[in-house]
């Protein structure tokens, strides 16, 4: 369950950086090591892959420095996508680094129904 959980922000993470500049492979390994993430290309691509499908990414190949390397930039899908997880984002965080509790799920509960 923490692995789906950790894919989650990671899809996130991705898109973030796709957002900001094109992005491959190789280098968003070394950025997601740098926040503890250890992703094998085997579980990176077909995250990139799954995003190209779905419409968030766009993929352009080109040659560097005599081989193929594929960069994927947030599309405005991916754009819309990535501005609604940030305010679910901070919501989240709020929450969570808060301390929020059943407590104000309960509040919120009764100004909703009463």
């Amino acid at each position: 369950m923490l692995r789906q959980f950790f894919l989650g922000f990671i899809k996130i993470h991705i898109l973030h950086h796709a957002a900001a500049q094109p992005v491959y492979g190789q280098a968003l390994i070394h950025e997601l090591q740098h926040h503890g993430y250890e992703l094998s290309p085997g579980t990176l691509y077909p995250i990139l892959h799954e995003l190209e499908r779905a419409g968030y990414l766009t993929r352009e190949d080109c040659v560097v420095s005599g081989r193929w390397r594929k960069y994927y930039t947030a599309t405005d899908t991916g754009r819309a996508a990535l501005a609604e997880a940030r305010d679910k984002i901070r919501e989240l965080v709020d929450e969570v680094i808060d301390g929020q509790g059943p407590d104000a799920i309960e509040s919120r509960a009764d100004d909703e129904s009463g």
